[in-house]
């Protein structure tokens, strides 16, 4: 069967990233080129390689059975030309991360991880734990709960349990859980986290009254500035703490979810993608403030 190269390229990168967008980026093509390329191999095979669902794409049972064939084909080719001029084929790794992952843990280790892997070519996405892996054609994200979400493989990362932080013109005044009371306590979209937190201290909590926020990071710079009492994952404000610009509370903890590495069931490992898990799964030192 005589199948056009180029169709076979666009079905591949879009298998992978499943998502024509995605695909465009690195074929530097238009995503209209794309999706027409693969509907003319799909004519031509006469079935069906993707599903289009309203978010983003599948891969059908035919479509499944192909890609497999085509990376390790793509592979080889790409690793042969690559010998010739000596270098290492570069491959791109597209993550999303929960920003606030991303800042407190991710970014002060970034050197490492590229100096350790320097064929990936990492492109990071932040998002606030909303995320859909097929629609934004990620190979993986960073999600914070409970590890239990549809469609995804998970591996666990860190623990990221919460406790109350203020900037420090704050602190002085606070001496028991009581004190509390009498302060703004900053919340997130999770809205049973103060309640949590306060059974866990042995009290009980009062009525909420100050602003939400949709991310951490936001939070915790509004408690930095004097805004309130915030409950942050403290293991990833590391460096506001040691640096002084927030100060934690109380020893008194809650655990309300974790980090994991997620990514579809359906989506073939590429070896970015496995040089990735294994160096975030690794041991790591603590990041230093700066």
């Amino acid at each position: 069967m005589d199948l056009p190269l180029n169709a076979l390229r666009a079905f591949e990168v879009s298998a992978r990233h499943l998502s024509f967008t995605r695909a465009a980026q690195e074929l530097n093509l238009t995503q209209t080129a794309v999706s027409q390329h693969v509907k003319n191999l799909e004519q031509r095979l006469g079935k069906p390689l993707f599903r289009r669902v309203p978010r983003g794409l599948t891969l059908t049972d035919e479509g499944m059975a192909l890609l497999p064939t085509l990376v390790d084909a793509f592979s080889r080719v790409s690793a042969t030309l690559e010998s010739f001029k000596g270098a290492h084929r570069r491959e791109v790794l597209s993550v999303g991360a929960v920003g606030t992952f991303a800042v407190g843990w991710l970014l002060p280790r970034l050197r490492d991880f590229q100096a350790r892997h320097p064929f990936v070519e990492l492109r990071l996405f932040t998002h606030n734990n909303r995320i859909d892996l097929a629609a934004e054609g990620l190979d993986c994200a960073i999600r914070f709960g409970d590890g239990q979400w549809p469609g995804l493989q998970t591996r666990h990362l860190l623990d990221a349990p919460l406790a109350p932080v203020c900037a420090p013109a704050l602190a002085h005044r606070i001496r028991t859980t009581d004190d509390l009371r009498r302060e703004t306590l900053l919340r997130s979209y999770r809205t049973d986290e103060w309640t949590q937190w306060f059974e866990a201290a042995g009290g009980h909590c009062p009525l909420l009254t100050g602003p939400t926020f949709d991310a951490s990071l936001v939070l915790a710079d509004a408690a930095a500035q004097g805004a309130g009492v915030a409950l942050l994952p403290v293991a990833l404000f590391d460096r506001d703490l040691q640096s002084g610009r927030l100060v934690r509370l109380f020893d008194v903890q809650v655990d309300v979810g974790s980090y994991w590495l997620t990514r579809l069931k359906t989506r073939r490992k590429t070896t970015a993608m496995k040089a990735f898990q294994d160096w975030i799964e690794a041991p790591h030192p603590a990041s230093r403030p700066g």
